[in-house]
């Protein structure tokens, strides 16, 4: 049976983003996605897929490759839906870093962990729907391919 899932994910540069916080958070995103995805290109060959995902020219560009790195599709996506959310993400991000960083409470770093949250799973829907019709996605896995549209966004 077919694996409609993606084996490995590859960005552009692996240098470290601007803090720890990022980084971490892109180390677990790529992390977590490889440990449990679902991603179905409609039309390819039976998976599972790497994935080469990088940010060109404005757009966010989705080289899909078979297990040995074979060229199947590229899909790109124009970044413009997603500008409001990705810069609202880096600061609820850069907000969650200085509240640990300094101590903050309990209650704030729950509160802005919640927007962050609730920015994800906007994030997440988005992608899924641009994604329609092209590429079958579970939420969790849009999740996490947000998460590194974000870390991709940073390095721009």
């Amino acid at each position: 049976m077919a694996e409609q899932r993606l084996l490995r994910v590859v960005l552009p540069d692996e240098s470290p983003l601007p803090n720890p916080y990022a980084e971490a958070d892109r180390s677990q995103a790529v992390a977590d996605l490889l440990a449990g995805n679902i991603f179905d290109p409609v039309g390819l060959p039976e998976g599972p897929y790497a994935l080469h995902l990088e940010v060109r020219d404005g757009r966010l560009v989705l080289d899909i490759r078979d297990r040995s790195d074979a060229p199947l599709r590229i899909i790109a996506l124009a970044l413009g839906p997603f500008r409001r959310l990705i810069k609202d993400y880096h600061m609820v991000v850069a907000s969650h870093e200085q509240a640990v960083t300094e101590g903050g409470s309990e209650a704030r770093i729950q509160a802005i962990d919640m927007g962050r949250r609730g920015l994800h799973n906007e994030g997440a829907e988005l992608l899924a729907e641009r994604l329609g019709g092209r590429i079958r996605v579970d939420f969790e896995t849009a999740r996490r391919l947000f998460t590194l549209v974000c870390a991709l966004h940073q390095r721009i």
